[in-house]
């Protein structure tokens, strides 16, 4: 990965308390593993507040995200600057009510 990619990728989850990298966008989720991962992140608190990057616009961020976060697909999701995992992991976080707590401590430290 080039160091600026890098550099890119920090940045982003660094200023966005609640940033997913997905095939699509928030408001267009263009395969159904993002499209949950956006409602699950939606229905726990995050509405209005989902930096999303779409990876299909962008092939060396689609690679360079699983090289970054040493996972192997899309959608990632990184909450409070920590990488918290895919689809699966999200909903089942959004299941236990984690996902909430997660999402309002990033928010109220956000700023």
């Amino acid at each position: 990965m080039r160091p600026e990619i890098k550099e890119r990728i920090d940045r982003e989850i660094r200023e966005h308390p609640i940033t997913i990298y997905m095939k699509g966008t928030e408001l267009f989720p263009r395969c159904g593993f993002s499209a949950a991962t956006v409602e699950a992140l939606r229905r726990a608190g995050a509405e209005g507040s989902i930096h999303s990057i779409d990876v299909l616009a962008d092939p060396e961020i689609r690679e360079s995200i699983k090289e970054y976060s040493d996972w192997p697909t899309i959608p990632q999701v990184y909450i409070g600057g920590e990488f918290v995992g895919g689809c699966d992991i999200t909903r089942e976080l959004y299941e236990t009510g984690e996902l909430r707590e997660r999402i309002e401590k990033a928010l109220s430290t956000a700023g």
